[in-house]
């Protein structure tokens, strides 16, 4: 029997459109693009790059502990890039906040985002 629920955060942006944060089924955890809104103000951070890629970890950190994982239980990411030459700064920041296993990973080169942000990433978490 599927066991699904919507998993909703007030720690990261609410959703801006007709889909979920995420969505747990069993124990699989679909997330939801995050793209680096500030979820206190739904402003997109300030600081470049960088900045932007340190706030979407922070939102998809929030919705994985919200379905009772973290990080570490992405099991597939999907990272999208409007400027793939910040390739290496996400390698860089993303080492911060995973450890081997490193999870499965796309990194994708698309025209531009919602809000005119440089990066949103999405995935799949296992708890």
């Amino acid at each position: 029997m599927l066991n699904k629920a919507v998993i909703s955060t007030e720690n990261a942006p609410a959703a801006i459109g007709t889909y979920s944060q995420a969505i747990k089924v069993n124990n699989t955890v679909y997330l939801s693009g995050q793209i680096p809104l500030n979820p206190e103000t739904m402003t997109v951070v300030d600081g470049g790059i960088a900045a932007e890629i340190e706030q979407v970890f922070k939102n998809l950190t929030a919705v994985c502990e919200e379905a009772g994982g973290g990080l570490k239980d992405i099991v597939k990411l999907n990272i999208f890039l409007t400027d793939l030459g910040n390739f290496a700064t996400v390698n860089e920041i993303m080492a911060r906040h995973f450890a081997e296993p490193y999870p499965a990973r796309a990194a994708i080169g698309v025209k531009e985002l919602p809000k005119g942000v440089g990066v949103e990433m999405d995935g799949i978490m296992v708890i």
